[in-house]
């Protein structure tokens, strides 16, 4: 298949390459790292080792590559308003738009490229970083799950998650986004949110700081509440799994505590500002939530405060 992924950082990076080395024709667009890539190729590793693996291309835009069988979108949601512009010379009449991105309210800003009926969601529950330009390093290989923009699992999502099975990677369909949508929460907010809050933890430092894993159950406890009142709950036996899996990470640094060590902009109002909205506004109480919202945007205002000007 000919595909194109948009956004080749950790999680592009990655799930590019392995679609790559299943034979795809995988075109990256990355500004940052285009040239490495062109040059060596991907470098990915895991518990298996590191490989190298060479991609179509790898270029800084879209221009002059044409339509793609599958889209992928991989950059940071804090880009979305612009990202339209940048995929529409990738639509054809049957390509499958494919965002991996964290946080929700994501597929809403990709509706008018493509038909309902080919717009899926992907979330990841892995741990992934990108180590330098073109290197990309996967310490725990988890799995995707994937579920149609709106309704149960279609055709579309049935062939995302083929494709990404053939690939060897743990993909499945749900039938609902929302409701993994809230699972994938059960450990973004919290975990996303007190790296930042208490001032550059690693997860290591959370899970093994008394106060602030108790804080990450009581995070973990409304999420739950609040996928509950929307009408999608999910058991203990979730909760406990993130906590047991967390304790087996190492020092891993959350996504947006990279963001927020580099000065980038944070996907604040998808990880945390439309959860906290939906599940408020379902009769949840989260206060908890509500209160991690204040300190991470306190702390980037203090950051934006001490650079530069």
């Amino acid at each position: 298949m000919r595909i194109a992924v948009v956004g080749a950082g950790a999680v592009g990076g990655w799930y590019g390459g392995r679609l790559a080395e299943t034979g795809h024709e995988v075109h990256l667009v990355t500004r940052t790292d285009a040239a490495t890539i062109s040059q060596a190729g991907l470098t990915l590793r895991d518990r298996q080792g590191e490989r190298q693996v060479r991609v179509a291309s790898a270029r800084p835009t879209t221009n002059g590559l044409g339509p793609c069988d599958v889209v992928i979108v991989a950059a940071k949601a804090t880009a979305n308003a612009t990202l339209p512009d940048l995929l529409r010379p990738l639509i054809g009449p049957r390509t499958i738009l494919l965002t991996l991105q964290n946080g929700m309210g994501n597929v809403e800003a990709f509706a008018d490229l493509v038909p309902g009926d080919r717009l899926v969601a992907g979330l990841c529950f892995v741990c992934i970083n990108r180590l330098a330009p073109g290197v990309v390093e996967n310490t725990l290989a988890g799995n995707v799950r994937m579920a149609a923009a709106q309704g149960p699992a279609n055709d579309a999502v049935l062939a995302a998650v083929a494709l990404f099975a053939r690939a060897g990677i743990d993909c499945r369909a749900e039938d609902s986004l929302e409701a993994v949508l809230w699972k994938k929460l059960c450990w973004n907010i919290p975990f996303n949110g007190l790296a930042i809050a208490a001032g550059g933890l690693t997860t290591d430092r959370i899970v093994g700081d008394p106060a602030l894993r108790s804080r990450a159950r009581r995070l973990m406890d409304e999420v739950a509440a609040a996928a509950a009142a929307r009408g999608h709950p999910f058991d203990e036996k979730h909760i406990r799994w993130q906590l047991e899996m967390t304790d087996g990470m190492g020092p891993y640094r959350p996504s947006s505590l990279i963001d927020y060590l580099a000065g980038r902009e944070v996907e604040v109002d998808g990880i945390w500002g439309e959860p906290l909205r939906r599940g408020e506004a379902a009769g949840a109480k989260m206060t908890e939530l509500r209160s991690l919202l204040a300190e991470i945007r306190g702390r980037l205002a203090a950051r934006s405060g001490s650079l530069p000007g």
